[in-house]
Parts: C-alpha cells; sequence; structure tokens
C-alpha cells in the first residue's frame, strides 16, 4: 500500500502553486474546475511520484493555525543532503517565510528545519 496523495484547501490557488513549483520543483496539472460549485484544483506532481492535491472554493473556513495542535501539521521534503537544506532555509527565509527552527539536528537524527510557508502551513526541510 501507498499513500495515493495529500490534499489541502488554501485561500489562494495560483500563490500556493507557484510556492510549490519555485521552491520545491512541483510539476503541476492543469487546473481543474467545476463551474457548478467554483472547486478548483491542481495536482502537484513531486520527482519521486509523491502528489500533492491543492484544492480552493468558495466560503471556506479559514481558522487559526496553532502550531501545538491536533491532526495533520507538516508536509516534509527530503532535499538530499544538509546542503540543500540549509540553503532553501536561507532563500525562503530571505524571501519572507518564517523559519521556525534550524537547520539543525534533532533528537532523533534528522537534519531539519521548519518554516511556515503557506497560509500558516508548515513546511519541514529535510536531508
Amino acid at each position: 500500500m501507498k499513500i495515493e496523495h495529500i490534499a489541502m484547501y488554501v485561500n489562494d490557488l495560483e500563490k500556493t502553486k507557484e510556492f510549490f513549483v519555485k521552491y520545491l520543483g512541483a510539476k503541476p496539472n492543469e487546473m481543474y474546475h467545476n463551474k457548478n460549485t467554483n472547486f478548483k484544483s491542481y495536482f502537484l506532481s513531486f520527482d519521486d511520484g509523491a502528489r500533492l492535491e491543492i484544492m480552493t472554493r468558495p466560503n471556506m473556513q479559514d481558522e487559526e493555525k496553532f502550531l501545538q495542535r491536533t491532526g495533520f501539521i507538516h508536509i516534509a521534503f527530503s532535499l538530499g543532503s544538509r546542503g540543500k537544506v540549509d540553503e532553501l532555509t536561507s532563500i525562503l527565509k530571505r524571501d519572507g517565510f518564517e523559519v521556525l527552527s534550524g537547520p539543525r539536528t534533532t533528537g532523533d537524527g534528522y537534519y531539519e528545519s521548519c518554516v511556515v510557508a503557506i497560509e500558516g502551513n508548515q513546511i519541514e526541510l529535510t536531508v
């Protein structure tokens, strides 16, 4: 068994798509648009076959996102080396994204940084 894809609702579909394309090399499909409900989505594909569906629709409820909460908390991307983690973390910080931690080696041995990247959602960058 494998996870086929992960999905997330966002307010700004195009800005979210561009984030994943620019910083993480995602390849988007053509936007799907259901004209009856005004639901719109992209599937973003990554080099290893993983896929992320980003979606939007009118009148969504957007609660404050607390860092310590139940439910899904971040998406982790393996960049392949410490140098790439350092580099992308610096680029994201320079571009105005909040770096929560790292780059650092965690107690369980991961080399990572955590960044608040998309509408209050965390992205973890790791080797």
